[in-house]
């Protein structure tokens, strides 16, 4: 008897407690202690295999995945020439700083500036940085920057991002067995942001090419790329989180939205790499993040597989891409916004502006038309039918089905081809007069003054915001100064005046249908006056 059930014993004796129960207790204290030390004991070893089973097999699949897509990863090393004027100021670079987009012009997908120091010397021209964005005087230098890629075809055709190799005097790639080859830009398609470039080789390793719309959050993803140029070949792994998201730079809304949204990790210099599904096929090119540290922060976001894949077949095919155009700003239905346009459910793309001498304009489109079908199929909202117009080729003819005032039309029209020039359109901020109290604005007339400060066109008329009170409704709106108020609940207004009239004559506890005209493109904004008075 060990020593220490021989003092329980002598305890229990102490106590007068009767031999029955001694005897429970000592087996019961002999039974604890020895399940406690079979039990540490499992402890310290491995889990059985029949335990971590599930596990074990997730592992060997997402194994078997990567080792069948790395293979068709390339590492882009991009050298480009600017001049020390264009260092520093080139816009997507110092977006990519702010909103998590990965680097632009010259740094091959990534904003050095956004690195920590002991990684900038990888993509300047000189250590520490010398040489590199910043410098003055104007001369030209030379630049650096590490990108990401996919091979699609066996006889050397790669994907990447347009802005990898924006402004590229020299493009090397990076084979997964360290191999290194000079690679020709064939093409780029800049609405989409993605380029096709080629290697003189053959019997590659290439990607199979997925379906992105059969995707659904939740799925498994893999990301594949070379994340701050200085780890390449990495894998991450994650889910779609989202699909169909929008654009998310309001200074170029014409270009298509419905990327794929991932957690897995994505950094600068994973742009143009792929996103893959659990079968180990193509089913996004990485394109940005949104962080507010420029690095990973759970939100990635690629180009759905089937814009991939038609842009790189007209690259291949001719060297470049033609994309369709109407000449429509669009706005989704809303549950907020459906019953201003006498619509029986929150589905279609409403017609917000119609640019003139356009097809859209041409074929009789109208500002407050909603767009319900596309060739008789329906049209879910409005980021669905202007990637399924940007696909089609340029004088395709389409027939739209439209509720105007809720009576059913049908338009026909003729596909225009989309310029690139079209997505330069912008504005900015403002000041201005009148006041409109009830949504928290103050408004001010078009003059020439205005116009000019806020690069707002001849052709826009309505009363332009000078300011928008914090906390109001039409800061909760987005509204800001500069833009221009164009209808009050379907109505034109031509200046300040009419504008605060039409305003004010809506009841107090009734929402409010604004049509505003911001950054290059009209726009319907539902406001909740009541919610923020005062």
């Amino acid at each position: 008897m060990s020593a220490s059930t021989k003092q329980l014993v002598v305890i229990a004796k102490k106590l007068a407690i009767p031999a029955g129960i001694v005897a429970t207790l000592v087996l019961s204290f002999v039974f604890i202690t020895t399940h406690y030390t079979a039990h540490a004991a499992a402890l310290s070893g491995p889990m059985d295999s029949q335990s971590v089973e599930p596990l074990v097999a997730l592992d060997n699949a997402v194994e078997a995945v990567a080792a069948r897509v790395t293979p068709a990863v390339v590492n882009v090393a991009v050298t480009s020439k600017v001049t020390g004027d264009m260092a520093g100021e080139d816009g997507e670079a110092q977006d990519g700083g702010q909103n998590g987009g990965q680097g632009g012009q010259g740094f091959g997908g990534i904003n050095p500036q956004d690195l920590p120091p002991q990684f900038r010397r990888f993509f300047f021209g000189g250590p520490g940085g010398q040489g590199g964005p910043g410098a003055q005087g104007g001369q030209s230098q030379i630049e650096h920057g590490i990108g990401s890629g996919v091979i699609i075809s066996p006889d050397g055709y790669i994907v990447t991002n347009d802005h990898v190799v924006d402004g590229a005097t020299q493009i090397r790639v990076t084979l997964d067995d360290r191999r290194v080859f000079t690679a020709k830009l064939i093409g780029v398609d800049k609405l989409n942001d993605l380029a096709v470039i080629k290697i003189d080789e053959h019997n590659l390793s290439s990607i199979a090419w997925g379906d992105s719309t059969r995707l659904h959050p939740g799925q498994t993803v893999l990301a594949f790329g070379n994340p701050f140029g200085n780890f390449p070949f990495t894998v991450t792994r994650g889910i779609i989180s989202g699909l169909d998201r929008p654009n998310p730079y309001s200074n170029d809304a014409r270009k298509p939205g419905d990327y794929i949204q991932t957690d897995a990790a994505i950094n600068p210099g994973n742009s143009g790499g792929p996103l893959v599904n659990a079968h180990g096929e193509l089913i996004g090119i990485d394109t940005f993040i949104i962080s507010n540290s420029g690095s990973f922060a759970g939100a990635g976001f690629a180009i759905p597989v089937q814009l991939v894949k038609a842009s790189a077949d007209q690259i291949i095919k001719s060297g470049s891409v033609h994309h369709g155009y109407l000449g429509i700003s669009m706005n989704a239905v809303t549950p907020d916004n459906a019953s201003f346009f006498n619509l029986p459910d929150a589905s279609g793309a409403i017609v917000s502006e119609v640019t003139p001498d356009s097809p859209a304009e041409h074929a009789g489109l109208k500002s407050g038309d909603v767009i319900r079908s596309l060739d008789g199929k329906t049209i879910a909202n409005a980021s669905a039918l202007q990637v399924a117009v940007s696909e089609m080729m340029p004088g395709t003819q389409i027939e739209l089905g439209i509720l105007r005032e809720g009576k059913a039309q049908t338009i026909h029209i003729s596909v225009g081809e989309f310029h690139a020039k079209a997505l330069e359109e912008a504005s900015n901020n403002g000041a201005g007069g009148t006041q409109g109290g009830k949504l928290g604005i103050a408004l001010d007339e078009l003059t020439p003054d205005v116009r000019q400060q806020f690069n707002i066109p001849d052709h826009v008329k309505g009363a332009a915001i000078q300011t928008v009170r914090p906390g109001s409704a039409a800061d909760d709106a987005g509204l800001a100064p500069g833009d221009v108020i164009l209808e009050v609940n379907r109505k034109a207004v031509d200046g300040p005046a009419s504008c605060v009239g039409a305003i004010h004559a809506v009841p107090a506890d009734k929402d409010i249908l604004l049509l505003v005209w911001a950054n290059g493109g009209a726009s319907y904004r539902v406001l909740h006056p009541t919610q923020n008075a005062g």
